[in-house]
């Protein structure tokens, strides 16, 4: 099951940050020159920052000394054990409560607060549900090896101390933003995967997040 918004030329992601530009560097019209009769391709390019479309904060995101997008192992990105959290109606500020009795130890903890039906519209860019910093808190004593979120920032974005960034990327957990369709996942039983591209020197990325049921 697709858990990711489709990248777009031109989208909005964050507030104030560009949306890619996504063109030909090589059209299939022009590329006909350059092979034999009836044969074409296309190569795309594609301008963008990293935190675009659902996308994977790495430790780096956050500290100069931590893993980055390339040094995360692969069985941390892959095919994790995963439960969801449904805190649809909880309010903004989402707290440890929300996780109260659940198994999280090793697993994906996916916050399902239904902001992604906001997607594409300026509703998305602001008043949007958050975890707090005693919810990351508990996230990190729990065990959690991953935390995403179907909303704009897993923090608060008018506090600029982002402590659930701090704290969870500080405990080497990796986390994921602008999930989507996750009303249908059951609670637990299913498999989380979201791997980006193995770049060297970046924080965040892109990935193709799904759920294997």
């Amino acid at each position: 099951m697709d858990l990711s918004h489709v990248i777009e030329h031109g989208m909005t992601t964050y507030p104030g940050l560009p949306g890619p530009l996504i063109c030909d560097f090589l059209s299939r019209e022009a590329s006909r020159a350059r092979y034999a009769p009836g044969v074409e391709f296309q190569i795309g390019k594609v301008e963008m920052v990293a935190n675009t479309g659902t996308y994977l904060d790495a430790p780096f995101h956050r500290y100069p000394g931590g893993i980055d997008i390339a040094g995360l192992p692969l069985a941390s990105l892959a095919r994790l054990e995963a439960i969801v959290v449904r805190a649809r109606g909880a309010g903004r500020a989402i707290g440890p409560e929300a996780f109260a009795g659940r198994d999280i130890a090793g697993r994906a903890v996916l916050v399902r607060t239904g902001w992604d039906v906001h997607w594409g519209t300026s509703a998305y860019l602001s008043g949007h549900p958050f975890l707090t910093d005693a919810a990351a808190k508990y996230l990190v004593n729990g065990g959690a090896a991953l935390v995403g979120i179907d909303s704009l920032n897993i923090d608060d974005i008018d506090d600029g101390a982002r402590p659930v960034h701090s704290r969870l990327l500080g405990a080497g957990i990796p986390i994921v933003e602008h999930l989507c369709d996750m009303g249908s996942l059951p609670e637990e039983g299913f498999r989380f995967s979201a791997v980006p591209a193995k770049v060297a020197g970046m924080g965040s990325w892109p990935v193709r997040a799904f759920a294997e049921l």
